[in-house]
């Protein structure tokens, strides 16, 4: 067990498994504009770079922009009001965070899921579990540069010595060595155990329980 003071937790693939609600936004968006659907193992493969990323990937051919951001729209609109229809915390997440929290940990959310629809999925999931939620904003950079992690370090009033981060991807490992915080991948998500060691995970965990007892 280390001496951190806050656990910055990515969103989805971490806390959520969000898999099927974000294939349903993809193929509805698909659907509408004509273009074949994508199977999970796809959308599981496209995302951890934000929605626009996610729908550039999806589609058959993203170099027409103007379609890609009509894509990007109608995905929006569809995603907000259903995400949360198959969406599941991971078995024993709310445990985790219970615990964190009866031992004084600071809890937050760094995510590159827009901003308006990280805060009401993590406020419905975990209410007062996280102290802070962050998404991707227009005009600020977002994971893997680090500037929502030290928006999310300034709120919870701790230094990048006494937070680690907990991801499952590729995306959160780099976030995190680009922030200067040490890294725990978690192989329950979207990515193999071999993506995060070979992104620089400190730490690897295959259990939940298992997240606690490096903190």
């Amino acid at each position: 067990m280390n001496n951190y003071k806050a656990v910055i937790f990515d969103l989805d693939g971490t806390l959520l498994d969000t898999l099927e609600d974000l294939a349903d936004a993809v193929n509805y968006t698909m659907r509408e504009f004509g273009f074949p659907e994508r199977n999970l193992d796809d959308v599981r493969a496209f995302v951890g770079n934000g929605a626009k990323k996610l729908i550039e990937l999806s589609m058959p051919d993203s170099s027409d922009e103007a379609i890609a951001a009509q894509c990007l729209k109608v995905f929006k609109g569809y995603y907000l009001p259903n995400s949360k229809v198959k969406t599941r915390p991971y078995d024993g997440i709310i445990t985790l965070l219970e615990t964190l929290k009866a031992n004084g940990y600071k809890t937050a959310v760094v995510t590159n899921k827009p901003d308006d629809a990280a805060k009401e999925t993590v406020e419905f999931f975990f209410g007062e579990l996280i102290d802070f939620t962050v998404g991707q904003v227009d005009g600020v950079p977002q994971k893997p540069e680090p500037d929502c992690v030290y928006t999310a370090l300034g709120k919870l009033g701790v230094s990048k010595e006494e937070a680690v981060f907990a991801g499952d991807s590729e995306v959160d490992c780099i976030t995190a060595i680009n922030a200067g915080l040490d890294c725990i991948g978690v192989t329950w998500g979207f990515r193999s155990r071999e993506v995060l060691e070979e992104h620089g995970a400190r730490y690897l965990t295959d259990k939940v329980d298992g997240l606690y007892d490096i903190v």
